[in-house]
């Protein structure tokens, strides 16, 4: 999953001193004499500060609880700035965490470089049969396991009831539709119908994949963004921009978004259920019963998101492996993944959770269950966290008027030839 590069951190600096890591805090994290974990697990959390971290914080303190001896250290990390900052600290050999909540477009990056400690035969990996097939593929590169899926995720429209109901307007099932409700919102409230983020590409994707694209085609190591219907979903963007069906930013897309839309100024964005903690907090949804959550407009071809979701993955020159593979197993544990999906209305990454109160007590876990069952993968090559500092360049040029869709698609197709070293 992609989240908004939310710019507070539960703590102000990051502690890449030598006390506060697991790869150089001296402990070896051996087993007492009796079998019990002992030393610190220092734990990078790069969930939503605010919201989420206060839940995963709380459950890395129920494995201190039930492991005495072990400590974590918890340090919340901002996404976008946890990939480059790991890969930075490990490659380095200093100041790199135990484990980390990785991105699964990262860990087979991560894996590919050297950086991951693998899972196959470990404690992380408990009752690995229980993982859905989608989430456990983007675990594993080259033939070993490394990261152990903590959750998964889907992208759909939430919407305003209160707006849509004021504007006589039904739900939109099209892009085409789309276009018709904004511009009724708008005759009748004054308000903008979608919020397009236009500063993270990955809220681009749905658009490619509505119009039967794709990124790159792995199997046949072909680029593929550069093709017609790439260009089609540049032109579907820009569209919606310039029509006045949407609104766009270039820069602080999530917090513009999430305040857009909680305040009630836009009736629709395009989100995951990364953000429904965040959302019930805006002072439209303290009636919850006024959010709405629907797929995504299709596009000509077809309706699509991106499959998205965070696994733990443990460093490969972590001192503490034993507690650290202990650590990640009790986090995405059944037990964890059903409180997660009860507290947070996040997604399991274990069939057997669905059953259980939490997930199955979660309407909002209800209605993206089918939709991840649909979801579009991603490539699992180590390149695939790369693919979007490209795309997002030309993807808000093209929505800001800089470039046109056409030249925006050819110049990505081009920066992924010169990433993608022989591809077509």
């Amino acid at each position: 999953m992609r989240r908004g590069t939310t710019a507070t951190a539960l703590v102000a600096t990051l502690a890449l001193a030598a006390t506060a890591c697991g790869g150089d805090s001296g402990g070896t994290g051996e087993k007492k004499a009796s079998g019990e974990l002992s030393g610190t697990v220092t734990w990078w959390d790069t969930s939503t500060v605010g919201s989420e971290d206060k839940v995963f914080k709380k459950l890395a303190e129920g494995f201190e609880k039930k492991h005495p001896d072990v400590d974590v250290q918890y340090v919340n990390v901002p996404f976008g700035e946890a990939q480059n900052k790991f890969k930075n600290a490990a490659q380095s050999g200093s100041g790199a965490p135990d484990v980390i909540r990785s991105e699964v477009a990262w860990t087979p990056e991560f894996a590919d470089l050297g950086l991951l400690a693998p899972l196959d035969g470990t404690a992380a990996l408990k009752d690995d049969k229980d993982f859905l097939a989608q989430a456990a593929a983007s675990t594993r590169y080259d033939g070993k396991t490394y990261a152990v899926p903590q959750v998964i995720d889907s992208m759909g429209l939430f919407y305003n009831e209160k707006i849509f109901k004021d504007a006589g307007v039904e739900v939109p099932k099209t892009i085409d539709e789309l276009k018709t409700v904004s511009k009724k919102i708008k005759d009748k409230t004054g308000k903008t119908g979608l919020y397009l983020r236009g500063d993270d590409a990955y809220w681009f994707l749905s658009f490619l994949y509505g119009e039967g694209g794709d990124l790159v085609d792995a199997k046949s190591k072909t680029v593929t963004v550069d093709q017609e219907p790439g260009v089609k979903a540049m032109k579907v963007v820009k569209e919606l921009v310039d029509s006045g069906a949407a609104k766009t930013d270039a820069t602080d897309g999530w917090e513009n978004m999430q305040a857009a839309f909680k305040d009630g100024k836009v009736a629709m964005m395009i989100n995951g259920p990364w953000a429904v903690a965040d959302t019930f907090a805006g002072k439209e949804f303290k009636d919850k019963a006024n959010l709405g959550i629907t797929t995504v407009p299709a596009g000509s071809k077809g309706q699509g998101a991106p499959q998205g979701g965070h696994n733990l993955a443990v460093y490969a020159g972590s001192k503490n492996l034993e507690a650290s593979y202990a650590f990640s197993e009790y986090m995405t544990s059944a037990e964890s993944q059903d409180l997660v999906a009860k507290e947070l209305n996040l997604l399991p990454t274990r069939t057997s959770v669905y059953s259980r109160p939490g997930a199955s007590g979660s309407q909002i876990v209800g209605f993206f269950k089918p939709v991840v069952d649909k979801a579009v993968e991603r490539p699992w090559i180590p390149e695939t966290g790369s693919l979007f500092a490209p795309l997002v360049t030309e993807y808000t040029k093209v929505l800001t008027g800089q470039t046109t869709p056409e030249k925006g698609a050819r110049t990505t197709g081009d920066q992924y030839r010169k990433l993608l070293k022989g591809w077509k």
